[in-house]
């Protein structure tokens, strides 16, 4: 698998699109609204103190893992919400910046849809905001966000929603062609622990790097927010994400007993992925000492995007519907993936096959995802 080329969100806005499967991301933004609407604020406010920075004169914002869909341009607005309603409050300032948006996704992304897009956003925009609305320019940026993206201290805010928890690759050992974790996609009950080892090792590694280019990048000041899938369960094995993934991992599994998929397939299939806990996402950045960290909590989300209640006492109302929601939302992610290392021909029946194993699980217990936020300031 390489990871730059292959992993990408379901394309297009059809019925299996991430596009249109994308409600459980949208409501993680909203929770996060206020974050991520302080965060603007402290960047606006300190343009007027950045008369030698290389973005003087425009405020610069990039959204990484911006990916397609109705939630790409949601950001776009909340940040355009924030800068607005600031510059309408605060009558002592005369500064009106400009804001540069920069989408950033991987290159397999489907930047064409967001492009598309941009008309109507526009005429959106000056309907809600009037004449309030800040003159703001948008740009794709294609690449990993693993990688260098933007010159020395020339961006004033970073977001990023649903992504980090993706690795920039598989942990070397277990793409060298070795089955060391037999029968799963990703950490469950039966991974040998130097396999855990080798994930937590990875993610210590990109997370680190990440943080080191977002320092470069990142004016004096300069904000980042940022939001991803996370574990509460100390146990590593056993995950709320691990949960998900193992149930889709019973799915293959059937079909390999049917013969439909090779047992060698299935365990040569592995996830650039981990969901870490909130400790060792203040380990690394403490480690760092390159951001203080100005809030970070844990949230969680239904498995199931339709289901809005709050009561964890509350068994799923339809398990069969739940079933349903859950299967599609991560067949918008993951189809890509499937589909290039399996072939196509097994999706439809895999992802029905998982849905009736998800609504199984639910009838026993209602299971959420665990969602870190973080907001972070560099340190100079």
């Amino acid at each position: 698998m390489k990871v730059e080329q292959d992993l990408h969100m379901s394309r297009g806005d059809g019925e299996t699109s991430y596009a249109a499967n994308s409600r459980l991301q949208e409501k993680a933004i909203l929770k996060t609204r206020p974050l991520l609407h302080k965060a603007v604020e402290e960047a606006h406010a300190s343009l007027s103190g950045l008369s030698r920075a290389p973005a003087d004169g425009k405020m610069v914002v990039a959204d990484l893992g911006c990916s397609s869909g109705p939630n790409t341009l949601l950001v776009v607005s909340e940040v355009l919400g924030a800068v607005a309603n600031r510059s309408s409050c605060d009558h002592k300032s005369s500064l009106v910046a400009d804001v540069q948006f920069f989408l950033n996704d991987l290159p397999g992304n489907d930047f064409n849809l967001v492009f598309q897009s941009l008309e109507l956003f526009k005429k959106l925009a000056e309907k809600e905001f009037g004449k309030a609305l800040p003159p703001y320019y948008i740009a794709g940026l294609p690449g990993s966000f693993y990688t260098r993206l933007f010159p020395d201290r020339s961006v004033h805010l970073f977001h990023s929603s649903y992504c980090l928890m993706w690795r920039s690759k598989v942990p070397d050992k277990l793409a060298s062609g070795e089955v060391l974790n037999a029968g799963n996609m990703y950490i469950w009950e039966t991974t040998p622990p130097s396999v855990v080892k080798l994930y937590q090792r990875q993610f210590q590694e990109d997370f680190s790097q990440f943080l080191a280019l977002r320092h470069d990048e990142l004016v004096s000041g300069g904000q980042m927010v940022l939001t991803f899938l996370g574990r509460k369960n100390r146990d590593v094995l056993r995950g709320e994400v691990s949960y998900m993934y193992g149930l889709l991992a019973q799915a293959l599994q059937s079909l390999v007993q049917e013969g439909r998929v090779e047992e060698e397939k299935l365990d040569s299939f592995n996830l650039p992925f981990y969901s870490p806990s909130v400790d060792e996402v203040k380990a690394v950045i403490r480690q760092s000492g390159l951001f203080d960290i100005s809030h970070i909590q844990l949230f969680e989300s239904n498995w199931d995007p339709q289901d809005d209640s709050d009561d964890d006492d509350v068994a799923t109302l339809d398990s069969v519907r739940s079933g349903v929601n859950v299967a599609r939302c991560i067949r918008a992610v993951l189809e890509p993936l499937i589909a290039r290392h399996f072939g196509r021909c097994i999706v439809d029946d895999l992802f029905d096959m998982y849905a009736r194993n998800v609504a199984q699980h639910l009838e026993q217990v209602k299971t959420k995802y665990p969602v870190i936020v973080l907001s972070l300031k560099a340190i100079r």
